[in-house]
């Protein structure tokens, strides 16, 4: 299998202030054929919380992490309550490292930042992983590959087959999006809570699937999109992160037309190849 991912601002935003994060591992070229499990987290910070950004990108890269280590956190129960608990347990080593660099550069936060601060960063959160199916193994056997998610919130994956789309988790149709998903916050330690409001999934992929992780505004788009697999060939020029100045591009051109919402992008794509 392949991987890329691709991360893009609003328009109007600067890439320092985009607040989608995505993290892979193994980290590897987007060229470079995968044949060991791979994980991935996608996350979309609530710009309304102070320091999304930073948190997204810390939640995307924890999730990741442990999935690689604990592949029973995609099955949910205690397992997943240990990544919470070890997620949220980064935040304050993290924020106070920040506020002693801000002192540093003679830039203390303000009173009004520490108010803010006290009440969490938040995030969405998507986690995938992909496993080689141990029952594809032989020479002669037809590769194929498990894959289990976690989600919590509206960013989604999309499992395509011949490029149709078979599966969408955990939203299913454009009138599901709302305004007020369920967050990941930096402070919440009650984490029964968070794995209760979690959705889990699995799926299997053979040669010519494809996998898409995607933050909310680009979902919605693919799945309100007139002709689906338009939208669908439209969204696979973009390959690799030399396509990403194309990407943009593109997204600009969605906007301009009102037909996607001004807001961060995140894209993970995953293929599957035959031997």
């Amino acid at each position: 299998m392949y991987v890329t991912h691709l991360v893009a601002p609003k328009h109007g935003s600067t890439e320092a202030e985009c607040e989608d994060a995505v993290a892979v591992f193994p980290s590897r070229p987007h060229d470079y054929m995968l044949r060991e499990p791979l994980t991935a987290g996608v996350c979309d910070g609530a710009t309304e919380s102070a320091l999304a950004k930073d948190w997204s990108s810390l939640l995307a890269r924890a999730a990741a992490e442990h999935a690689m280590e604990l592949p029973d956190l995609l099955a949910g129960g205690t397992a997943f309550e240990e990544f919470a608990s070890s997620a949220v347990s980064q935040w304050e080593p993290w924020l106070g490292q920040y506020m002693q660099a801000r002192h540093e550069e003679g830039r203390p936060l303000k009173w009004y930042e520490h108010t803010k601060l006290a009440e969490g960063a938040y995030a969405t959160l998507l986690t995938v992983r992909v496993d080689p199916d141990a029952d594809s193994d032989s020479d002669t056997a037809e590769p194929a590959w498990r894959w289990r998610a976690a989600a919590l919130g509206d960013s989604c994956l999309f499992h395509l087959h011949d490029n149709r789309l078979v599966q969408a988790f955990p939203v299913a149709t454009v009138e599901e999006f709302g305004t007020t998903p369920d967050l990941f916050g930096s402070r919440n330690h009650d984490v029964a809570l968070l794995a209760r409001r979690t959705r889990f999934t699995e799926g299997r992929c053979r040669p010519g699937d494809r996998l898409l992780l995607m933050t909310d505004a680009l979902a919605a788009w693919l799945l309100s999109a007139p002709d689906q697999e338009d939208a669908v060939n439209q969204l696979l020029e973009f390959a690799g992160p030399d396509d990403l100045d194309g990407f943009k591009n593109w997204l600009n051109g969605l906007r301009d037309r009102r037909q996607l919402r001004n807001d961060d992008v995140a894209l993970v794509r995953i293929d599957f190849e035959g031997r």
